[in-house]
């Protein structure tokens, strides 16, 4: 079996086209790269929009790096052990999401050594999955909402995702009536609230916005709230999406033992790679929850080629990897008339330019 011989790691800030807040004009991305014992090589990365991509960086170069070299190289055979060595640090969150980057190399290496892209290697089930628009607009005015909207309808999407949680009430009321108005009754909207409300305030806002017929109401609690979400669930009837800051398989199935969610989102970063993301699919479908991955189309979309269900990718505007011209090469997947297909690439397909590799080491 082949070991890992070698694991880089840099730190780079792609700007955003488009702000998401007027803190948040770029996202942090650590670029990480791996070298098999057999010569194979790999590229993932690790992701984060704002907050700690150093500290994750500094996970990767020195905690990681150190734990992973001379361990097994095939895919997911090291994940449970370096999470383990990482867990004195947090058992997730900053751990996992840096250990995503050494998971997504390796499988990445695994795929381009037998001349595969990842999906095939999972095992393709089908050859594209629904996309739907979806955009950090909260701050949007309402003009510039429904322009998005109009954007999204005119690149063929039937299902769109917007922000809720203005501090007061009826301007959700009037921005999703709004929105509601432009998609007809035909097409789903989906609302995100970002963790804005407390338990009485969801209960009221939820009750207010359910007249437009949302197909779920995201994370309307406190991310961590698994009390919260379970007593919320028992008070409505909009199902309940949650699991983008979820970081664990085990708090994955914790909320759906609950019953504190029907619909969850697991970011394939957030939750350390592939490896958990694949163990919290099972999870998923053992509590009969529909699964649909969390944001980063490039990576979430081939992914979803493979999962069983209904799966669909966020495509979120003016925020896709290869958009942002980020990507050395040509971007793995193309998202169109509202759907999502993979290109011609092998392993994740998915290198952030400057490649990290072996001539730029020192």
């Amino acid at each position: 079996m082949s070991t890992i011989a070698r694991f880089e790691t840099r730190l780079q800030r792609v700007p955003l086209t488009r702000p998401w807040a007027a803190e948040v004009t770029s996202v942090g991305v650590i670029a990480t790269h791996v070298v098999r014992s057999d010569g194979a090589e790999g590229w993932g990365f690790s992701w984060t929009p704002q907050i700690g991509a150093e500290a994750v960086h500094a996970l990767l170069a020195h905690d990681i790096t150190a734990a992973a070299i001379g361990l097994p190289a095939s895919p997911g055979a090291c994940w449970q052990r370096v999470w383990e060595h990482l867990h004195e640090a947090g058992g997730g969150g900053i751990t996992t999401i840096a250990l995503a980057g050494l998971d997504l190399a390796l499988w990445d290496a695994e795929a381009r050594a037998r001349g595969l892209p990842v999906s095939a290697l999972l095992g393709r089930r089908r050859e594209r999955v629904h996309a739907y628009g979806s955009g950090v607009n909260l701050h949007y005015s309402e003009d510039e909402l429904t322009a998005q909207v109009r954007r999204w309808l005119d690149a063929g999407f039937d299902a769109v995702k917007i922000k809720v949680g203005r501090p007061d009430l009826a301007e959700d009321v009037d921005r999703v009536a709004l929105v509601r108005d432009l998609l007809g009754p035909g097409r789903t909207l989906m609302l995100d609230a970002n963790q804005r409300w407390d338990l009485a305030r969801a209960g009221r806002s939820i009750e207010a916005l359910a007249a437009f017929d949302p197909a779920w109401i995201e994370e309307p609690l406190r991310a961590d709230d698994l009390a919260g979400h379970t007593e919320l669930a028992r008070r409505i009837t909009v199902p309940i999406a949650l699991g983008e800051n979820l970081h664990t398989a085990h708090r994955f199935a914790d909320f759906l033992r609950a019953g504190a969610a029907q619909i969850v989102q697991p970011n394939i970063i957030r939750v350390g790679g592939i490896t958990p993301f694949l163990r919290i699919a099972e999870i998923a479908a053992s509590y009969g929850a529909t699964l649909h991955p969390h944001l980063l189309p490039e990576l979430s979309g081939q992914l979803a080629l493979t999962l069983a269900g209904d799966p669909m990718a966020e495509d979120v505007e003016d925020a896709g990897f290869g958009a942002l011209g980020a990507l050395a090469d040509p971007s793995p997947v193309m998202i169109a008339d509202g759907h999502l297909t993979e290109t011609a690439h092998a392993g994740l397909g998915i290198r952030f330019s400057p490649v990290l590799s072996e001539k730029e080491l020192p």
